[in-house]
């Protein structure tokens, strides 16, 4: 009965399964990439560099040409299941790994969730839109270099998520469309990311990895978030003008109807009340990031203090904000469990060096990639590894669990070449930044389409152009580094 009824059953039953297989998410793909080194080392030559003192960097690194063959140490089933333990805390020689990190992206996550349940970003965000009544098209610009704030300064991304349904009424209302508002979020904090200077899940986390203090580097990584996001907010405010002169020119203007009715049906018109109360957080905030700029440049902080510091802005912003005990314990752990994932990524991925170290083949792997560069001339280099990573962000979206994957080996390379380990960090992120704006394995990508109602088709052409011109922008800019 169900085949007459239904004649096209099974070909629905085929595309249902098709449409529930998903891509691995980084866990899984982390993991995987674990498995996959642990067999490496049964194939790949151990060998070892001899290490010196770089006074500089206050680290040992590897000594060109000293490169020599060492005895195999092949990796089995309970080192890949101790790998990722092993990245937060060794467990045999009770060494620190990335626990550290992890704990301030814990801490970090209940410090935002706190700021978020206040209303005080939400409200700000709306006093903006409120005074610009007439002159809509100015929120592009300020919004995006809002978002942009937060994508350098703390590596906005999932955060971001929220915005979404607050901005496209708007739009809509203003007479753009819904590409417009998912542009201004996800662009806004996608450029941030990629200019990252401070954002402690992109440049603290690669400048650690890559044994590097976070402060170099940091000009040039604001001249790409500059230059990009000039160009982003060109982009985006050329699109808006076509469209609010003709809407037929949207390219979701088939579901212009149905997008109106959706949204602006839902739409209360009350705004966020921009109280006192929501000031004195938002200046907390504010200040929060400016101490741990400062600590980080004057006073040589590091994970420690800076955790310590933005769990005592927590702590102040539940008095200011008059949150009662449990109100503030629930919401500082909900915000904390937002972050759990990218905290386990990262000694996931941790995990990936441990193995290689033990292995022995970290070196090894450095070895070939050393020949492999060897009579290349810095601009080839860097613009190679750029490549390197963009090739490596489609498969771990996550900036964090990418630095930590990559700057151990693709650092030390910088040594070899006559280029500074911080010009790779920036091709790390910048490339990753790109990436991050166009992939599917994105949950922010593909969140913030869906509640924009873009699909991700369209917005793949869309925003294809953009991110040609930002490409060859960040590859001039990492060619101009090399020359410096």
């Amino acid at each position: 009965m169900t085949s007459v009824a239904n004649p096209k059953g099974r070909e629905g039953a085929k595309k249902g399964f098709f449409s529930n297989l998903k891509f691995p998410s980084a866990h899984t793909i982390l993991f995987l990439l674990i498995i996959i080194i642990a067999a490496l080392t049964w194939i790949i030559p151990a060998g070892q560099y001899d290490r010196q003192m770089n006074e500089v960097l206050g680290k040992e690194v590897p000594v060109a040409g000293t490169y020599h063959h060492v005895d195999a140490n092949p990796q089995g089933w309970m080192d890949v299941l101790f790998a990722p333990i092993d990245g937060f805390y060794n467990h045999e020689t009770y060494e620190a790994g990335a626990i550290d990190v992890c704990l301030f992206i814990l801490i970090i996550g209940g410090f935002l969730g706190t700021v978020t349940k206040t209303g005080a970003i939400d409200a700000g965000i709306e006093r903006v839109i409120v005074r610009l009544k007439g002159r809509e098209e100015l929120m592009i610009p300020i919004l995006m270099g809002l978002f942009s704030a937060g994508g350098t300064i703390y590596g906005m991304a999932e955060e971001s998520l929220p915005f979404y349904s607050i901005l496209v009424p708007i739009m809509i209302a203003a007479r753009f469309d819904p590409v417009v508002a998912v542009a201004t979020v996800m662009l806004g904090a996608g450029i941030g990311t990629l200019g990252s200077t401070i954002n402690p899940f992109a440049t603290v986390i690669a400048s650690n990895a890559a044994g590097i203090p976070l402060s170099d580097g940091i000009g040039l990584r604001v001249a790409i978030l500059v230059v990009a996001w000039l160009i982003s907010v060109a982009f985006v405010m050329r699109y808006a003008k076509k469209i609010r002169a003709d809407k037929t020119k949207s390219i979701v203007y088939d579901q212009y109807e149905e997008n109106k009715a959706h949204f602006l049906g839902q739409k209360s018109g009350e705004v966020l009340e921009f109280t006192a109360t929501r000031k004195a957080v938002l200046w907390v905030f504010l200040i929060s990031f400016a101490v741990m700029i400062y600590g980080v440049a004057a006073e040589g902080w590091w994970m420690a203090e800076i955790s310590a510091m933005f769990l005592a802005s927590s702590i102040i912003i539940c008095f200011v904000a008059r949150m009662s005990e449990q109100e503030f314990t629930g919401t500082f752990i909900d915000g904390a469990r937002d972050l759990l994932g990218v905290a386990l990524i990262i000694g996931i991925a941790r995990g990936i060096v441990v193995i290689m170290d033990k292995g022995m083949i970290t070196d090894s792997i450095l070895h070939s990639a050393e020949q492999a560069v060897s009579g290349l001339s810095s601009i080839v280099f860097i613009n190679v590894m750029y490549w390197i990573e963009v090739a490596l962000s489609f498969l771990v979206p996550s900036s964090s669990g990418l630095a930590v994957l990559s700057m151990p080996i693709m650092a030390p390379l910088a040594d070899f070449s006559g280029v500074g380990r911080d010009l790779v960090v920036t091709a790390f992120q910048s490339a990753s930044g790109v990436v991050n704006l166009m992939t599917p394995t994105s949950a922010v990508v593909m969140g913030g389409l869906a509640i924009g109602r873009v699909s991700y088709i369209r917005w793949l052409k869309w925003v294809a152009p953009l991110l040609a011109i930002i490409t060859i922008v960040n590859m001039v800019m990492l060619s101009i580094g090399a020359l410096l």
